[in-house]
């Protein structure tokens, strides 16, 4: 049976999944989810015996079932090679009384790589027989960004442009995109936040003009932010998975239920653990855990979104963000489907700032979800205790989770942390936090510091970029976004 999707603001056209992930945004600027989440489950037995890579298959065969098996067997294949130092992918590793999931194994060392080492690999299929050239227009707040370079470059047929807000990334996620080698990728930084760069994606998705001109030119656009059905599908595998290793571990007989905690600001990646959830993996809670940028805490503890509020810039900064993309999913989802609702709390959200939800609204997401927050200082804190208490290193995001669990009473309950990144793309700020002064220290003394003093290893992948040269040094305002993304069509595929 094909599962169809539609957008979340409409049911009134219906694609594949395979359309779904070439267009990647909705024409009404909805996202597309599908009305069969949870019609097909995965069975539990069968997950526990399985590699991560087996698991793979089945959560995408489950969620997107126009691929066929042969397909969806070649595009695991790409995506979960040696392109990975651990060979689980995602290992599990005890801390303390709860347990962390690593994200950060892939080439692009951050949490992003498992979906996008696999998306230009859905898309390359998708692709096949269509003849069309997509350009991946992508705004990132940190680490998005190079993954998808990572993931795109020189895939034939495609290329990537990234935007990231200028000054409010680390420097070494910034060296990691201004390096990128690729005669298809294209790098601009913009004056503005994230928000600012995500809002006018999604306006560049919906301006019809310049859609026009480029399919003229047979290119279309699409995206590899969590908005694309590609880019979320895939994370859905590592929750799967990192239950199958605790039941290996004998943390939990198989059926028992875990919560997970996720660092998260745009909502993507604890919607896989919603989506897990839908397709029969045994979740309790999903704790989203928020730094100073609490948009996400507020909504969940008062049922009230409201982005009118000072941004503030952290040490968690792909966390720093106001306007949480994915959340528009899950209010379809706990609204049963009501895309009327959608619309209207979309609306309000575009012209006001703000929306509250109706109370059974409320009280459906109430039921899965919990919520906490971080200050600098306590992600700070954090980092310190983890290495001193259990001799493991944390990135700024991963720490922010595990202050919001170590904050909830322990019921007994098995629990992981989602870490989310390397901690050495976060050097200046995880040496810091151990106490250390580093007053006129580039990225590098700061990973070189951190090694020594940890007696650790940095990531090749992160270390080599000392050696790389710049290649992209564009920076642009706002609204000459478009413009940007427009001449990149050009020079690569003209």
């Amino acid at each position: 049976m094909t599962t169809f999707y539609h957008s979340t603001r409409s049911n009134a056209d219906s694609v594949t999944s395979k359309q779904a992930i070439l267009t990647g945004i909705a024409p009404d600027g909805g996202l597309y989810v599908t009305d069969q989440l949870g019609a097909r489950t995965l069975d539990l037995a069968d997950v526990v015996d399985s590699s991560f890579q087996e698991t793979a298959r089945s959560v995408l065969g489950t969620l997107l079932p126009d691929y066929s098996s042969d397909e969806l067997s070649r595009c695991v294949a790409g995506a979960y090679g040696p392109q990975w130092d651990d060979a689980a992918i995602t290992p599990l590793t005890p801390l303390g009384s709860d347990w962390l999931l690593e994200l950060y194994h892939g080439p692009t060392c951050a949490f992003k790589d498992v979906a996008l080492q696999m998306l230009p690999q859905l898309m390359s299929v998708a692709r096949e027989g269509n003849g069309h050239n997509v350009m991946i227009v992508t705004a990132t707040s940190g680490d998005t960004g190079k993954a998808a370079l990572d993931g795109f470059s020189d895939v034939p047929g495609t290329g990537v442009c990234v935007f990231f807000p200028y000054g409010k990334v680390s420097d070494i996620q910034r060296l990691q995109m201004v390096t990128q080698v690729g005669s298809n990728v294209a790098v601009c930084a913009i004056r503005g936040t994230f928000d600012d760069a995500q809002t006018e994606v999604k306006r560049i998705f919906a301006d019809r003009e310049l859609g026009g001109r480029l399919a003229e030119d047979n290119v279309v656009l699409s995206s590899a932010n969590s908005i694309n059905i590609g880019r979320l599908a895939p994370q859905v595998t590592y929750y799967f998975n990192s239950y199958a290793q605790l039941v290996r571990a004998g943390a939990v007989k198989a059926g028992e239920k875990v919560d997970f905690c996720v660092p998260t600001g745009n909502f993507g990646d604890v919607l896989a653990g919603y989506y897990a959830k839908r397709l029969g993996l045994p979740v309790r809670r999903l704790i989203v855990a928020s730094n100073s940028n609490d948009v996400l805490t507020d909504f969940i503890s008062t049922g009230t979104y409201d982005r009118n509020r000072a941004f503030v810039k952290t040490i968690s900064p792909s966390m720093d963000i106001l306007v949480s993309s994915n959340l528009e999913r899950m209010l379809y989802y706990a609204s049963d489907g009501d895309v009327e609702l959608v619309s209207t709390l979309m609306a309000g959200l575009r012209e006001g700032g703000a929306y509250t939800l109706p109370e059974s609204v409320y009280a459906a997401i109430r039921e899965t979800f919990d919520c906490g927050r971080a200050t600098d200082d306590e992600t700070r804190e954090t980092i310190r205790s983890t290495w001193e208490t259990e001799h493991k290193l944390i990135d700024p995001h991963t720490a922010v989770a595990k202050h919001v669990l170590d904050g909830i009473e322990h019921d007994g309950t098995t629990r992981v942390c989602l870490s989310t990144a390397s901690p050495y793309k976060f050097s200046a700020d995880v040496l810091g936090a151990l106490g250390i002064d580093t007053s006129g220290m580039n990225g590098f003394a700061c990973m070189d510091s951190l090694e020594h003093i940890t007696d650790t290893v940095a990531p090749a992948q992160l270390s080599s970029l000392r050696e790389g040269e710049v290649l992209h040094d564009d920076v642009c305002d706002q609204e000459k976004m478009g413009a940007f993304v427009e001449s990149s069509c050009a020079r690569v595929f003209l």
